[in-house]
């Protein structure tokens, strides 16, 4: 893929208004891949995102992302690194963990995990042992692939046991949680799911946890900047270790980040170099400070009750279309529903909307047809809606778009334009 001529002047224009001069030096040098980059902007900008675990950063954050940080080697932590030269990002990185530790009220952070799922793995390699019992979400009721998955690291190396969710409900069935604790004992508990839309109860998670003698891992990796907006309670005064990711809600780089008290501080840090990572990328530690420091301010959290009221109205919106929403609603971010009522499943209903420039996810749905049987249901977000500006006013004509591009009707994908159009993520990259 080649930039046009017209591409290029977008190019000027993007670049002056949003992105630096930096990336009139690659569509010069590299036209091909600074092609790619604009398209991708297109993509993003012309339709709806509606994946649960993507948004929009901020310029800042893209600005510390593409920093002179991204040359720097620094395997180990501030004052005690492998290589010279630490110095400046040795303060970059203390920011970062002031931050973080400030802003979710934890006593001590890591902030070098290159993902929730390396968080994760740091988190049981401070923990745990091979072999040892964890007692997580099941896969099919909403679990990760680090919950036990057979094709990741979890299943592989410790012995999962999953518990669910009420069949009528669809909410955690706590006295069934209690229960396969007191029956396996497990070493490690572990609340926290990708597709639950409801909040966890950390409390009862920690008296579970403690009457089986288990330690309590929570991975937050979807409501934690639901957390630092004081849009969801939070699981640092109840969990030993709290994983979670930078991205979603909170609306950093990807990445991952690990909290937990001063007892545990030496043995995570130590999962996570040198056991399970090498060398720290320190543009992105530079870009979660700016996140943090983000998500410290009032507009942050008015952004995340904004967040929540949206899928509110758009669950409302989706129900009265005829999907079946999990739970009747949601306390979070995220939706799920079963799509089988329209006549489609999961996998069909993913395609149709992306035909119509709706993006979002399936997913197996409790106690639904497990695979290699089609998903029922879809998973979708409002965090990067929202970070566009759309509030409860725009989710019916969300709801209607979606229902309309399930039902292939020709006008979906024109709505679902011309509604992003009216916000876009990147106002100046879009300027005259």
């Amino acid at each position: 893929m080649s930039v046009t001529a017209a591409q290029t002047t977008r190019t000027t224009r993007t670049t002056r208004a949003q992105w630096g001069p930096d990336f009139d030096l690659l569509a010069r040098q590299d036209p091909e891949l600074a092609g790619l980059l604009l398209a991708e902007l297109d993509r993003q900008s012309a339709g709806l995102q509606l994946i649960a675990a993507e948004n929009f950063t901020s310029p800042a954050v893209l600005a510390a992302l593409g920093s002179p940080l991204a040359n720097k080697y620094a395997e180990g932590y501030p004052g005690a690194r492998h290589h010279g030269g630490c110095e400046l990002v040795d303060l970059a990185e203390r920011l970062a963990v002031e931050r973080a530790t400030a802003l979710f009220g934890a006593q001590h952070a890591n902030v070098q995990p290159h993902s929730g799922s390396s968080a994760v793995l740091a988190a049981y390699a401070a923990l745990l042992r091979p072999g040892d019992t964890v007692l997580a979400m099941a896969l099919p009721q909403g679990g990760h692939l680090t919950h036990g998955s057979p094709a990741n690291f979890s299943g592989r190396w410790f012995d999962f046991v999953g518990y669910g969710v009420d069949r009528a409900t669809g909410l955690i069935d706590y006295d069934r949680v209690a229960d396969l604790a007191r029956e396996h004992r497990p070493k490690a508990i572990v609340c926290g799911s990708i597709s639950y839309p409801r909040h966890p109860d950390y409390a009862a998670f920690r008296e579970i946890a403690d009457d089986a003698g288990a330690y309590l891992i929570a991975d937050a990796a979807h409501p934690i900047g639901l957390v630092a907006g004081g849009a969801a309670p939070s699981p640092v005064p109840y969990a030993d270790v709290v994983c979670a990711t930078t991205h979603k809600v909170l609306r950093g780089p990807r990445g991952g980040l690990i909290l937990c008290g001063a007892d545990l501080a030496d043995r995570i840090d130590r999962a996570v170099f040198p056991f399970t990572q090498g060398g720290a990328q320190m543009h992105t530690i530079a870009a979660k400070a700016v996140a943090f420091a983000e998500a410290s301010t009032p507009a942050f959290a008015a952004y995340a009750q904004q967040v929540v009221a949206n899928a509110r109205a758009l669950a409302e919106g989706l129900a009265g279309e005829g999907l079946v929403v999990t739970t009747g609603s949601t306390d979070t971010h995220l939706i799920t529903a079963d799509v089988t009522p329209l006549g489609v499943d999961g996998r069909t209903a993913r395609g149709r909307c992306a035909a119509a420039r709706v993006v979002l996810d399936t997913c197996c749905l409790p106690h639904g047809p497990e695979p290699p049987a089609p998903p029922t249901g879809v998973r979708l977000g409002t965090a990067a809606v929202t970070t566009q500006g759309m509030r409860e006013a725009e989710m019916p004509r969300i709801a209607r778009l979606l229902a309309a591009a399930l039902r292939e009707e020709p006008a979906a994908r024109a709505a679902a334009s011309e509604l992003a159009a009216e916000f876009p993520p990147y106002p100046k990259a879009h300027s005259g």
